[in-house]
């Protein structure tokens, strides 16, 4: 996978480990972000300097300069991540924007929530513009794929998690006692949650909308929510 901008490239440095492997650094002949350099000699990898239109060619977002080749993002295995100790985690019902997964992944960092889970068919992944608008924060993130939706809600709730999901048709999200071990459910940004996985949740939760707009960014949404679900 090709990553760029001088953020993605520090977290990936400071992170640097078997699990995001480099396969080659790529930078403009006129780059000179000192404590980058510093944090490549230090990883004993070599630089490959081109001219700035190569880079253009190579880069899909803007790369300020320096491009890097990585293994692909590691998800975690879904067994792994409910067994870790986690109690708090986040369910994206078939997301597509990669800014708004990105978006989220900064969220779910910041608050302390422990995870994500998302469908493997129909949904976004993990890719340089999921890493470059979570500014950093995708490393520190556990990230699970799983098959079938629907079924890993019934696993979870067989194993003490209760589901809250999101919808205009809800209770007011002020009002929910969220539970310890919680699972927050955002649907996709032009469906919403599906019909059978709305269905398979134990709260259905609403943010009230009083402007002429009635609906919310799927991002801005998780955010929210989020934050009131650590706060309660």
């Amino acid at each position: 996978m090709i990553v760029s901008g001088r953020n993605n490239v520090k977290e990936i440095l400071k992170n640097f480990s078997e699990k995001n492997k480099i396969k080659k650094v790529i930078c403009s002949k006129n780059f000179n972000e000192k404590d980058i350099l510093s944090l490549i000699e230090k990883r004993n990898l070599r630089i490959e300097y081109k001219e700035k239109w190569e880079l253009d060619k190579l880069a899909k977002n803007n790369h300020q300069g320096i491009i890097m080749d990585v293994e692909d993002f590691c998800y975690t295995d879904f067994d792994s991540l409910i067994h870790d100790g986690s109690c708090k985690l986040v369910i994206l019902d078939h997301l597509e924007d990669p800014h708004n997964l990105g978006a989220i992944i900064r969220t779910v960092e910041a608050s302390g929530i422990d995870g994500i889970i998302l469908p493997k068919n129909r949904s976004v992944e993990v890719s340089d513009t999921v890493m470059k608008t979570s500014v950093g924060a995708l490393y520190n993130v556990k990230i699970s794929q799983v098959v079938n939706l629907n079924k890993t809600i019934k696993k979870l709730k067989e194993l003490g998690f209760w589901i809250v999901g999101t919808d205009m048709d809800g209770e007011d999200y002020t009002k929910i006692n969220y539970p310890d071990r919680c699972v927050l459910v955002i649907g996709s940004e032009g469906f919403g949650m599906s019909r059978i996985i709305r269905e398979s949740c134990d709260y259905i939760a609403k943010i009230p909308m009083n402007g002429q707009i009635n609906s919310l960014n799927a991002s801005v949404a998780a955010g929210i929510m989020i934050y009131e679900l650590i706060r309660k």
